[in-house]
């Protein structure tokens, strides 16, 4: 367990890697750098003011130069400091790193519960009508665009539910739990909607291959009722596969929120990297995604020990 457990971290290094290196290029290839982001708004300047400028923020250097300075200091722990506004990233980062986790989480845990318990609905009155409408639930789920869904709810709480949960705004969790649980709620079921479906429907899959076994035949035999075969023997065996899917989802949650941040007015890390892209400011950018990406490889990695956790063939294999 130990040597499969140092083989997957290394992994993670040329991941990171590549991730920094797509990331610094991609900006790079936008037209336009924060020099003219500024003075597009505040101005024009001659030629040899624009070239101070961009002296001033480096961006006169070959872009390898640039990069090797900037991931140098991502290696010390230092992610720069802004070009718009000069204050250090980290700081900002750490600032908003509760609101995006705490959003991403909140999804997960809705995502989940509503899909297990659909599972369970499909897999007891499994080829019946309940059956059907569960999985036609689960194909609305993953048809309807997270923004779209957001911004329908916004409009919808705001036109007919007014007062009774926010729709703009975000609570600390320290200093008032319930008001936070409700300034995130809607943008969590929002990001939640396309996850749940994609457990429900692979647990679904899950399910009905572990209830074609021959330990469930053997479990009918023996004149189990189907509930009790369902919740105590099949289902533990059917999340197997479901962990990694489910690890896999959370990157795509931190993702997904970068969006939601925006429409329900979160101080997150997507609000913050999508004011930075506005504003050409590069390092704020380059940072936020980042550390998106880090989160990301991170959790596969845990998920990736909890699986070999789960069934020993894997790092034995």
């Amino acid at each position: 367990m130990t040597r499969y457990l140092i083989r997957r971290t290394l992994q993670v290094v040329p991941v990171l890697f590549g991730v920094s290196v797509a990331v610094f290029l991609m900006l790079r290839l936008i037209p336009g750098d924060v020099v003219d982001a500024i003075l597009g708004s505040e101005g024009t300047a001659s030629t040899e003011r624009l070239a101070q400028l961009r002296a001033m923020f480096g961006l006169d250097r070959p872009l390898y130069e640039q990069y090797l300075t900037w991931v140098g200091g991502v290696v010390t722990g230092n992610l720069g400091n802004s070009i718009r506004t000069s204050r250090p990233i980290l700081p900002d980062i750490l600032a908003r790193l509760p609101v995006t986790f705490e959003l991403t989480a909140l999804a997960m845990l809705l995502s989940l519960a509503a899909a297990f318990a659909l599972v369970m609905v499909s897999a007891v009155l499994r080829y019946t009508r309940t059956d059907a409408a569960v999985r036609v639930l689960g194909l609305l789920g993953l048809s309807i665009p997270n923004f779209w869904l957001a911004a329908m709810m916004v409009l919808g709480v705001s036109m007919f539910a007014r007062g009774i949960l926010p729709t703009s705004g975000y609570v600390p969790f320290y200093t008032d739990p319930l008001g936070s649980l409700r300034s995130l709620l809607l943008p969590s079921i929002a990001l939640a909607v396309a996850n749940m479906a994609i457990l429900m429907r692979m647990t679904r899959s899950s399910m009905l291959e572990v209830l074609r076994q021959e330990y469930i035949t053997s479990a009918r035999a023996k004149g189990l009722i189907e509930r009790t075969i369902v919740y105590q023997h099949a289902f533990r065996n059917a999340l197997i596969p479901v962990v990694t899917v489910a690890g896999v989802q959370v990157g795509y949650l931190l993702g997904g929120a970068i969006i939601i941040e925006r429409i329900f007015a979160l101080p997150g890390i997507g609000t913050l990297i999508l004011n930075a892209i506005s504003n050409r400011d590069y390092p704020v950018v380059q940072a936020g995604v980042l550390f998106v990406a880090a989160s990301f490889v991170l959790v596969n990695l845990i998920v990736d020990v909890l699986y070999a956790y789960f069934d020993p063939r894997i790092h034995y294999g």
